[in-house]
């Protein structure tokens, strides 16, 4: 395994932790809550919880399992567009460096779609050249 592989796994893990305990979080903590901390309806912070777990799922199963591993790079994608809205969002309702955490989220999802896809694409493997389990 190259240095490269090796590096978008380790943020693969990472971000798909940090999005599976935010997304979380949103999906467990009562709506009252969430709307406590937010200028959002409960229901899209729900939504956005919904998509953060899947998008956790889908930075790590589908280079794990090699089905489909080209929906790593869909669920970076999706989570990068999930982190521009926090980046805006974050810039209307308070100060600017509250913005950066979100913004280097952002850029290490761009890493891994880029990397993902083309700097180190992970390979599917077929049913037919699959070895069977021992």
């Amino acid at each position: 395994m190259t240095r490269t592989h090796k590096l978008l796994w380790t943020l693969q893990f990472l971000l798909a932790a940090l999005f599976l305990f935010a997304g979380g979080m949103k999906l467990i903590l009562p709506v009252e809550e969430l709307t406590k901390q937010s200028t959002l309806p409960g229901s899209l912070l729900r939504f956005i919880g919904v998509v953060e777990v899947l998008g956790a799922i889908g930075l790590v199963v589908p280079g794990l399992t090699r089905i489909r591993p080209a929906l790593t790079v869909a669920a970076a994608a999706g989570l990068l567009i999930v982190m521009a809205g926090a980046v805006v969002l974050t810039l209307q309702s308070g100060p600017a460096t509250a913005a950066l955490f979100p913004f280097l989220v952002g850029v290490l999802l761009a890493f891994v779609a880029w990397g993902r896809s083309r700097l180190a694409p992970l390979s599917a493997t077929s049913r037919k050249t699959r070895q069977p389990a021992l």
